[in-house]
C-alpha cells in the first residue's frame, strides 16, 4: 500500500509523519518533531527525517502556516518559501501538495473522537453546521468546515491577521501601544505566541504589575520567552501576578475573537480551538475569561452561548488533517 509523508509546518515546530493508507490517517508509523528555525529550508528537514528511517514514500503533503498560492508558500513566522515542483525535484517525490496548516487542522475535526478535545462550552449543536477552527501557535490561525452534501470540506483563511479591537480600556491601552510600536495590530499580534509577549511587555512597561527578580534572570536565558510566561503563570509555588495577568487578558482576547468567528461563519456545529498554547493552559481556559469574551456579543449573545465550544488536546490533529488530505489528493491522483 502506498505510503504518504506527512507535514505539519509551523514557526516554531515542525511536525513529520509516515502514514500508511491500509492503516489509516490515526496510526502514524513513524514521527518525529524538528525546531524550524534551527534549519535553512523544508528541503533539509525532510532529508533528515527520511534519511533516519527504512520505509520509502512517492508522495508528500504538507501543512503551512503561511497562505497557499498556485503550489508556492511564504511561511509567515520562518525565512522559507515552499514550492510544490521545487520540493518535488529536491526530495525525489512523484507528487507535492501544499495545504494551509488551519485547513488541515479543519480537515482533522471530523476524525476526532471526544477523548481528543476538552469541552469549554456544550451548547446545542446542530447537525452540517458550519464549524469554525481558530488556532493560537507562533501566530494565529484560523479556517471553518461546511457541509456539501456528503461531507464536511475545510477551508482556509487568513483571518488573524484582521483588524484587533479592543473590548475596554485594557485592551484599548494595548492597542494604542502597539501602535506606536508596530503600526498595524493584528489579532496575531495580541493572540498568539508573539501575542503573549507583546501582553506581558505592555503590562510591564506601563507598571501594571512587578517582574520579579528570578523572572528577569530566567527570561535572560531564554530564546523563546513564552513557555516561561506560560509556566509562571500557572505555578500555584511560586506565583507571579504579571504572567497571570498576561495570560488572563490573552484569554479573554482569544475568547472574544473566537466568538468574532463563530458569528462571522454561523458555526453552530461547534468552534473548535487548536495550537499549542491552549492545550497547555487548559486549567486557565475553563475560567470565566475565555467564555465571558465569546459570549459578549450584545444582541448576539444568546445565539453564541448556544454554539459549542471545544479545546483540541490531541498534538497530532494536525498531521492527522494533513494526511487525510494528502491520501484524498496526493496518493490517489499518483496511483489512477
Amino acid at each position: 500500500m502506498p505510503l504518504l509523508l506527512a507535514g505539519d509546518i509551523g514557526g516554531t515546530k515542525t511536525h513529520l509523519g509516515i502514514f500508511s493508507q491500509e492503516t489509516g490517517v490515526r496510526a502514524l508509523l513513524v514521527e518525529a518533531d524538528f525546531e524550524s528555525a534551527q534549519f535553512p529550508d523544508l528541503t533539509t528537514i525532510t532529508r533528515n527525517f527520511l534519511d533516519g528511517i527504512k520505509l520509502t514514500v512517492d508522495a508528500a503533503c504538507f501543512g503551512v502556516a503561511g497562505p497557499v498560492s498556485r503550489g508556492i508558500s511564504k511561511v509567515t513566522n520562518l525565512p522559507w518559501v515552499l514550492d510544490e515542483r521545487q520540493l518535488c525535484r529536491e526530495l525525489n517525490l512523484k507528487i507535492v501538495k501544499l495545504m494551509n496548516d488551519l485547513e488541515a487542522l479543519a480537515c482533522a475535526v471530523p476524525l476526532l473522537t471526544s477523548s481528543d478535545l476538552h469541552t469549554l462550552n456544550e451548547g446545542r449543536p446542530v447537525s452540517k453546521g458550519n464549524m469554525a477552527v481558530i488556532a493560537p501557535g507562533t501566530g494565529l490561525g484560523e479556517a471553518f468546515l461546511t457541509w456539501d452534501g456528503m461531507k464536511y470540506l475545510g477551508h482556509a483563511s487568513e483571518g488573524g491577521h484582521t483588524d484587533f479591537a479592543p473590548n475596554n480600556t485594557l485592551e484599548g491601552e494595548l492597542l494604542t501601544y502597539l501602535q506606536e510600536k508596530i503600526g498595524h495590530v493584528s489579532y496575531e499580534r495580541v493572540c498568539s505566541g508573539l501575542g503573549i509577549v507583546n501582553i506581558y511587555c505592555f503590562l510591564r512597561e506601563r507598571c501594571y504589575a512587578e517582574e520579579p527578580s528570578w523572572l528577569t534572570d530566567t527570561l535572560a536565558l531564554e530564546k523563546d520567552p513564552v513557555p516561561v510566561i506560560v509556566s509562571a503563570a500557572m505555578d500555584r509555588d511560586n506565583r507571579c501576578d504579571l504572567c497571570i495577568m498576561a495570560l488572563k487578558l490573552f484569554i479573554s482576547i482569544l475568547g472574544a475573537e473566537a466568538g468574532n468567528m463563530a458569528l462571522k461563519i454561523m458555526a453552530t456545529n461547534g468552534v473548535y480551538i487548536g495550537g499549542g498554547i491552549p492545550r497547555r493552559i487548559v486549567t486557565l481556559m475553563e475560567n470565566q475569561e475565555f467564555m465571558n469574551s465569546f459570549r459578549h456579543k450584545g444582541r448576539m449573545s444568546d445565539l453564541v452561548s448556544q454554539m459549542p465550544v471545544y479545546i483540541i488536546t490531541n498534538p497530532r490533529a494536525s498531521l492527522f488533517g494533513v494526511a487525510y488530505y494528502g491520501f484524498e489528493y496526493c496518493v490517489n491522483l499518483n496511483t489512477t
